[in-house]
């Protein structure tokens, strides 16, 4: 099947910072989004928290029925932009965040954000929700929760001529480290209730 994005050009899947499974006992070859939405079912089945990943909005415009029971979409365009990959809501506040996974070892490249998801950021902001960024780095297998105004200063500062990464150790030093588990496997809330409802 063919996705285009509103522009025109194909939606190809895989990129040059898609990463590799790592086949480990810790995380058994999970991506970043698979343990997200596992933990997200498990704030949902516990009744802690309400956030989904949001669906892609796709306009179809090429079906084949190779049979009467069965449709096959062979071509389709994303409607518009997308803004970012989770929301939803934790103690009566909006939660708005973007999952990151990268394969660098030293730094996250700014590239993997858009302007419009910088944007999007913005305006959660604005309206007092809260935004932030889930950034994994795959080769130390180590997740960091980053606050949606820190991103946004990082991109600024790119914007105006600055560096085009955020290096791990900035990451490290404003942001905060999620601890892996089983069940939940990446456990936020409690990074969340520490910032924000403490």
């Amino acid at each position: 099947m063919t996705i285009r994005y509103p522009n025109g050009k194909i939606y190809n899947n895989v990129t040059h910072n898609t990463p590799v499974k790592n086949h480990t006992y810790s995380n058994r070859g999970m991506s970043l989004e698979e343990e997200l939405n596992e933990t997200n079912a498990y704030y949902t089945e516990h009744s802690i928290a309400c956030i989904h990943k949001k669906p892609v909005p796709i306009q179809i415009v090429k079906v084949d029925y190779p049979q009467r029971s069965a449709a096959v979409i062979k071509e389709a365009y994303f409607k518009q932009p997308s803004t970012t990959d989770y929301n939803g809501v934790y103690k009566g506040r909006y939660i708005d965040f973007e999952a990151k996974e990268t394969q660098n070892k030293t730094s996250f490249p700014l590239q993997n954000i858009h302007p419009h998801q910088i944007q999007h950021i913005k305006q959660v902001l604005a309206h007092n929700g809260i935004a932030f960024f889930i950034i994994k780095f795959a080769h130390h297998d180590e997740t960091y929760f980053l606050k949606g105004q820190d991103i946004v200063r990082f991109w600024t500062r790119h914007e105006e001529g600055g560096r085009k990464s955020i290096t791990k150790q900035e990451i490290e030093l404003c942001g905060h480290r999620i601890k892996s588990g089983f069940h939940p496997r990446i456990d936020y809330i409690p990074i969340l209730d520490m910032l924000y409802f403490s």
